[in-house]
């Protein structure tokens, strides 16, 4: 007897339920209602006849099965897609001279970037990596095609692409003492982290001592996670060993930080393919919020 087949809108709300962590934000990424992507969800197991998803009024988490699946599902989507665009879209070729600034989606850009390469084979990528700013003038040296970096006051070009709530980190087992200055990790000038930072602490009249100051915001994450003092950063910079400082009342509320792209009229060919899979990927990616 033929086996039934698995239909792609049922495997693409099983991912985005499975990497958002709820249905809601599911629903946000298929462009569906939470109840249409909970019945895709519920077709999805009578067809498979086995559960993917363990749910409580409280969490939701993945079964064994669910895990498996999640695997071979993003395995055909991406077939799905690639074929899609061969079909559909002229072929990308070229080389594209690309800045990306290093505090873009740090623990994701390297396989983002692998996929696009499985996705485009014929777009070679001549990478830069660096501050925003050394990028933007690389830029505006006519040495590179596109740039992603971060907005700030002094840089307001470009079409915000991404989006993400800066946040206080520490050391898990981090002594904060409110008695002292507070001792902070940071970036030497000119960085926007760093006077966001100053400006926080400046508003609340909070006073601070630089404990350590690092060459690179990888300096700043050893620095941090070691305990010599807290930093600011995008949210996407948390990890292990690390701590994000909540109490409002103690830590100064902070903003949103952008992440713009430049380029999209220098070479449409190649950026528009980048841009439209980097948002795409980033849509279903729970720490990150697309700008509008």
């Amino acid at each position: 007897m033929r086996s039934p087949d698995l239909e792609l809108d049922l495997l693409r709300a099983f991912v985005a339920v499975a990497e958002t962590g709820s249905f809601t934000a599911a629903a946000d990424v298929v462009h569906r209602s939470q109840s249409a992507v909970s019945q895709k969800v519920f077709r999805l197991e009578e067809i498979l006849g086995r559960r993917v998803f363990d749910r409580t009024s409280r969490t939701l988490g993945l079964t064994l099965d669910g895990e498996r699946l999640l695997v071979a599902a993003r395995q055909m989507l991406e077939l799905n897609d690639r074929l899609m665009r061969t079909w559909r879209d002229p072929p990308a070729s070229g080389t594209l001279r690309l800045g990306v600034a290093e505090d873009f989606i740090p623990g994701q850009l390297p396989k983002l970037l692998a996929r696009f390469g499985r996705l485009y084979p014929d777009v070679h990528i001549d990478l830069m990596t660096g501050l925003s700013c050394n990028l933007l003038a690389a830029y505006s040296a006519d040495q590179l095609d596109a740039v992603i970096a971060k907005r700030s006051g002094a840089q307001a070009r470009g079409r915000v692409i991404w989006r993400e709530p800066l946040v206080w980190l520490a050391s898990v087992d981090y002594r904060l003492d409110f008695d002292k200055p507070a001792r902070l990790v940071m970036l030497s000038p000119p960085c926007t982290y760093r006077e966001s930072m100053i400006a926080a602490l400046d508003s609340v009249r909070r006073d601070w001592i630089a404990a350590c100051t690092a060459s690179s915001l990888m300096g700043v994450q050893a620095a941090v996670a070691g305990g010599l003092g807290v930093t600011l950063l995008g949210r996407s910079f948390m990890q292990e060993g690390m701590q994000i400082l909540r109490a409002p009342d103690l830590w100064p509320a902070l903003p949103m930080t952008d992440v713009t792209v430049l380029g999209e009229d220098r070479a449409p060919d190649l950026v528009a393919p980048l841009i439209t899979f980097l948002t795409q990927s980033l849509a279903s990616h729970d720490a990150l919020t697309l700008a509008a």
